[in-house]
């Protein structure tokens, strides 16, 4: 009796280990197939928007990243008036292209948004699904923590061209994608 319950738990222990470590890769690849079907409400539930933005302003817009928040007039009364005088033209806005659905499902597998071929429609077959869920491209693991999980997603025809996407977990199997750092030479 003790060595059957011993059993058991041992089983109900690895089925939620091997769940806990297969969570961040399904939500990949609910991500990815969100983006093919455009279901913005699978996205949204998926994607934490404001820090994908932040993360992408940082490595399109180095220098806007630098400037944190502009000093006021007690701090800096010449720079306030110049400010104040000079044109105010708003900025062509980088980040946009990479957080529409077309952009995130380009970055999801690997390509530059707007360089990436249309995904291919699913093969709605038992065996095409199964096909599908088994077949790559699967990113590669770069780093997993119990918070934080960092998915390494090569480009098709170019390896060495590297898309980092960063999951983080929400709930204990809940992970949400929060940080994309380009290639080198895309940023």
């Amino acid at each position: 009796m003790r060595n059957n319950l011993f059993r058991i738990v041992l089983l109900a222990l690895a089925i939620f280990a091997i769940a806990f470590v297969a969570a961040p890769f399904n939500s990949y690849r609910a991500l990815r197939a969100a983006t093919a079907a455009e279901d913005v409400a699978a996205i949204n539930d998926l994607v934490d928007f404001a820090a994908v933005r932040k993360s992408l302003d940082g490595q399109l817009d180095p220098d806007a990243a630098r400037t944190a928040e502009t000093p006021t007039i007690w701090q800096d009364p010449i720079g306030a008036v110049k400010r104040a005088w000079k044109e105010v033209a708003p900025t062509e806005p980088k980040v946009e292209r990479y957080i529409t659905v077309r952009g995130l499902g380009d970055i999801v597998r690997g390509y530059q948004p707007g360089h990436g071929p249309p995904a291919a429609a699913p093969d709605r077959s038992m065996t095409g699904t199964a096909k599908a869920l088994v077949s790559g491209p699967w990113p590669g693991l770069d780093y997993f923590g119990t918070e934080r999980v960092r998915l390494a997603v090569k480009r098709p025809g170019q390896p060495e061209k590297v898309t980092v996407l960063t999951f983080e977990r929400r709930a204990l199997f809940v992970w949400k994608l929060v940080h994309v750092q380009l290639p080198a030479d895309e940023r």
